[in-house]
């Protein structure tokens, strides 16, 4: 699966890496993706969703209902 929270729709990062030589290779920057299982009380179940730090905390202060009205607006299905 890829690294983007389903939340606030963070992706990886792209850039280079420096050495001390200044020899410049790729390198990616992964958002702190975890899985985790919210209960939805307007539901009486439980979802899973893939969320950035970020993205829980986002949960934490407009609510899961709020959250998952905003996934199924955008067509995410959980």
């Amino acid at each position: 699966m890829s690294a983007i929270c389903q939340v606030t729709g963070r992706a990886p990062g792209y850039g280079k890496q420096v050495s001390h030589s200044h020899r410049r290779t790729s390198r990616r920057w992964e958002p702190n993706i975890q899985a985790r299982r919210y209960w939805v009380p307007s539901e009486s179940r439980w979802v899973r969703l893939r969320v950035s730090v970020k993205g829980m905390k986002t949960i934490d202060k407009r609510g899961i209902d709020a959250v998952v009205a905003d996934l199924r607006a955008r067509g995410v299905k959980l």
